[in-house]
């Protein structure tokens, strides 16, 4: 084995003189001037047996679905276990605390998961998915570890597009329907045995060998950005929590608990900012990659993209359970055509051949730009959603958004790592985590905050208020309510939900504006990029000769 020393940014997976990687970057040009990737044989070293490896397949994938899975399962449960616990108002933070906590830590989601299956209170359920969320972020480490040009081949033709996309698919639907019959328990508890085996099989069965390296754990360790990851949780958590207690626990803007946390946030966004600008070994944001046009604007479009996303994912639900006054099942198969736009079409089909254009032509520009059309298109015609909308555009509108999102997370995140060194990959997509925290706690703030002003000026009395808090806190009272008061509670459900659905248009088209300026730079392996460094070759030997 060679001596050379390496770190950890090199691929782990090389050859035993620790040069190539298995998987190569770059093709083999033909004589037809064509090319295509080439794979060379893992060596022995990191090497499992093939029966070995299909233990290996078999227990990502099913982490990689039941990721999936939990994901639309919880979003279609949030309106009954909001209702169950009397805490509807509250039900949103089911979904922040979660991904949250897939910002900062890695796996507890068996752990987290189990916790969610025996939850006694709403304040336990959230603390539960909070710890799932530790693990769920350790699902989806790939990026460094795989060539980008082999990656962009890998995820969109094989199983874990599949399975993602079955989860994704199946989550709502069957959450919904495990809910009505057996309870929501169920939908978390179901998930343990497959997340035991997932884990017994990859403990005993991966055993990847480390390149060798002279630094020491304490070296190593020290590289952490802990104090850049502190104080973009601080910032992120104060805000959210301080607009959480303004709108769901209905306290003052003048509140000191409420102005504490905001100004809390304002202050350690800054300090963030100056531990990344000059203090962090490593940052977690490299400012760096804020002045560069592909890599800031890829951020500003993976932001709006999850926050819309992950926006729509819960309150759709809550739309149909509480203007339409569906059940659980009934709520849960109206993000069957997401799923399918999502994954199961675009993922599978989309992606797939948008995976195939750019491993052949490097290009994805004008895939980027109409996929965020899909997603400007599909949130306009949800935005329109009203008593007397159609039935076929509740089930078929929200089906043009999954399938942009699908093409638009694969073209951006080619486009995004095409143009950054490899040591910043991991960094450099962090703003969709972001997103999706601030997607799901920032409309549910505001879906109490029009709901509660809407119910107040529909209802009056002197039992007004306690008719409010009841609606506030469980969906499931509003078809008992007489039918002047159910009236207006659907009104203001419905005024709170067009509120958020209207912002979700102006985020997509923030979006696809983002989308615009993004450079369509040659991929590593492309025929493009081969030709690129054979004129190169070229101007530097005529150089020579002359």
């Amino acid at each position: 084995m060679s001596n050379t020393p390496v770190d950890e940014r090199q691929a782990l997976l090389t050859k035993n003189d620790g040069g190539t990687p298995i998987v190569q970057e770059y093709g083999t040009a033909s004589s037809s001037g064509t090319s295509t990737p080439s794979i060379v044989k893992p060596s022995a070293i990191n090497s499992p047996s093939g029966t070995d490896l299909l233990w290996i397949l078999g227990g990502l994938w099913s982490a990689v679905f039941l990721g999936a899975l939990d994901t639309t399962i919880v979003a279609t449960l949030v309106s009954p276990i909001g209702s169950y616990f009397q805490k509807s108002h509250q039900a949103s933070y089911l979904g922040t605390s979660y991904l949250l906590s897939v910002c900062c830590f890695t796996p507890l989601y068996g752990i987290g998961t189990l916790l969610c299956g025996i939850a006694t209170s709403m304040e336990f359920l959230i603390f539960a998915r909070a710890v799932a969320g530790m693990g769920g972020g350790g699902v989806m480490t790939v990026t460094d570890i795989i060539p980008l040009y082999v990656r962009a081949f890998l995820t969109s033709e094989y199983a874990v597009e599949i399975l993602f996309g079955l989860g994704s698919g199946i989550g709502g639907p069957v959450g919904g329907w495990i809910n009505d019959t057996f309870g929501w328990r169920t939908a978390f508890l179901i998930q343990i045995p497959i997340l035991v085996l997932s884990a017994i099989v990859i403990t005993f069965k991966v055993n990847i060998k480390l390149p060798e390296t002279k630094q020491t754990a304490r070296q190593k360790l020290a590289r952490i950005d802990y104090a850049g990851s502190f104080t973009l949780v601080v910032c992120v958590g104060s805000l959210l929590l301080g607009l959480s207690l303004k709108t769901g626990e209905d306290l003052k803007w003048s509140s000191p608990i409420v102005v504490s946390l905001l100004c809390l946030s304002a202050v350690f966004a800054v300090v963030f900012v100056l531990v990344e600008a000059k203090w962090a070994p490593e940052p977690v944001m490299p400012m760096r990659l804020l002045t560069m046009r592909t890599p800031f604007f890829v951020a500003v479009s993976n932001f709006c993209m999850s926050c819309y996303a992950f926006s729509m994912l819960y309150n759709v639900p809550l739309y149909f359970s509480a203007v339409r006054l569906n059940s659980a099942s009934e709520s849960g198969l109206h993000l069957l055509p997401n799923a399918v736009g999502l994954v199961l079409l675009s993922r599978v089909v989309a992606s797939l051949l948008g995976g195939k254009m750019m491993r052949r032509t490097g290009k994805l520009y004008w895939l980027t730009i109409a996929s965020a059309a899909g997603a400007l298109l599909s949130a306009a015609l949800i935005s329109s959603w009203n008593e007397s909308t159609h039935h076929l555009h509740l089930w078929l509108d929200i089906a043009f958004g999954g399938f942009g999102m699908s093409s638009l997370i694969t073209s951006t995140l080619i486009a995004l790592i095409a143009s950054v060194d490899k040591k910043d990959y991991a960094v450099a997509t962090g703003s969709e985590t972001t997103g999706q925290v601030l997607g799901v706690s920032l409309s549910g703030a505001l879906v109490q905050a029009v709901l509660v002003s809407s119910l107040r000026k529909g209802i009056q009395g002197p039992n007004a208020e306690k008719i409010i808090q009841s609606i506030r806190h469980s969906t499931a009272i509003i078809p008992t309510l007489d039918p002047p008061l159910r009236v207006v509670a659907i009104q203001s459900y419905q005024r709170a939900l067009t509120t958020v659905f209207t912002c979700q248009v102006v985020l997509a088209f923030v979006l696809m504006l983002s989308c615009l300026p993004i450079e369509e730079n040659p991929l590593p392996g492309s025929h493009e990029e081969q030709e690129q460094q054979e004129r190169l070759r070229r101007e530097r030997n005529g150089r020579v000769a002359a």
